[in-house]
């Protein structure tokens, strides 16, 4: 079979392959239990301040949670010593970018897009020195909570910015087709 030359030119093939990662970034799925009355999630179970389920150690020193309103882009943001666990309803969407930029990691200026919520009950582990963002691209607000191993500081805070677009702003644009 031909495909006509005026859209041959068009075509584009998803990849399916493994899709890139980042040294100590680690999505962690969680159980989901649904009943006649609802849904159950059990998102931060603690041992001695530890949050279970995650390969390195996490001691919870903040829970917190953040909204976004359509068309917001919370990017990006880097800590220097704080980790950050995010959850994302499997009701709510958001749309996540990491980039790995410590110089002694393996996995130095490695990009990764993914989809928190949509469906999937997951949550991320971005280990400190990794700038993450994210956006709600969709109508309706989503929230996102999140527990990080140090307590903001407002005086001293580990909280350094990077514009939003640093990495490119298509890399906020949903993919169409």
């Amino acid at each position: 079979m031909k495909i006509a030359d005026t859209y041959e030119h068009q075509l584009t093939t998803q990849a399916y392959g493994q899709k890139p990662f980042i040294e100590g970034v680690e999505i962690i799925e969680l159980s989901f239990h649904n009943d006649d009355g609802g849904n159950f999630v059990e998102l931060f179970r603690l041992e001695e301040g530890r949050i279970a389920g995650v390969k390195e150690p996490f001691t919870a020193k903040q829970i917190s949670a953040s909204v976004l309103t359509p068309g917001t882009i919370k990017a990006f943001h880097i800590h220097k010593k704080q980790n950050d666990l995010w959850y994302v309803s499997p009701y709510d969407r958001l749309l996540v970018n990491l980039r790995d930029l410590r110089e002694d990691s393996p996995t130095f200026n490695a990009h990764v897009r993914l989809v928190l919520g949509g469906g999937k009950n997951s949550m991320l582990r971005i280990p400190h020195g990794v700038a993450h963002g994210a956006a709600n691209a969709y109508e309706r607000n989503m929230t996102l909570l999140y527990a990080t191993s140090e307590q903001f500081n407002p005086s001293e805070p580990d909280e350094h910015r990077l514009p939003w677009d640093a990495f490119g702003a298509e890399i906020w644009a949903l993919v169409k087709g």
